[in-house]
């Protein structure tokens, strides 16, 4: 059986994700992020999280290096966060729109969730790797917002 590519990832849209940044630091010490669907919980003892990321992703390099990174899930008010680290060449960032964490990662300030991590594995997934992270600390301000959800393409909200 031979799988159209584009059928296949239109297929794939047909499943509702929320929408995360992925934050760490360059190898020169320069904080960024990534936007990112892949992310999913795999364990609750030990605390175990992981997401994805292109073989090809201009931003690999960084996160082949770095030990540590925060997975930060985005609020419905924050599309233009998810769309900025969203951009090619553009993911430092913003002054004042993060803080340092208790590993030293940078963690968004507006984030409704951030999980802090170190490094546990890494898995060839095809054309991602995919980075299983251990949680070290965890950052949640849900209070009455609405999560970003991404689905068909598209941004979309719940109802």
């Amino acid at each position: 059986m031979s799988l159209d590519p584009r059928e296949f990832r239109n297929a794939l849209g047909r499943f509702a994700t929320g929408v995360c940044v992925i934050t760490a630091h360059t190898q020169e010490g320069q904080p960024f992020g990534m936007t990112v669907n892949s992310f999913a919980s795999v364990s609750l003892d030990p605390a175990l999280v992981l997401w994805s990321i292109q073989k090809n992703s201009e931003c690999l390099t960084h996160f082949e290096t770095s030990d540590k990174f925060t997975i930060n899930i985005l609020h419905s008010g924050l599309r233009a966060d998810s769309n900025q680290y969203a951009k090619k060449g553009d993911h430092a960032l913003l002054e004042g729109s993060y803080r340092l964490g208790t590993t030293g990662s940078p963690v968004l300030k507006q984030a409704m969730t951030s999980f802090e991590c170190i490094k546990d594995a890494t898995h060839d997934g095809g054309d991602h790797l995919i980075y299983v992270g251990k949680v070290l600390d965890m950052h949640d301000h849900p209070a009455d917002r609405e999560p970003l959800i991404f689905y068909r393409g598209g941004y979309r909200e719940l109802k």
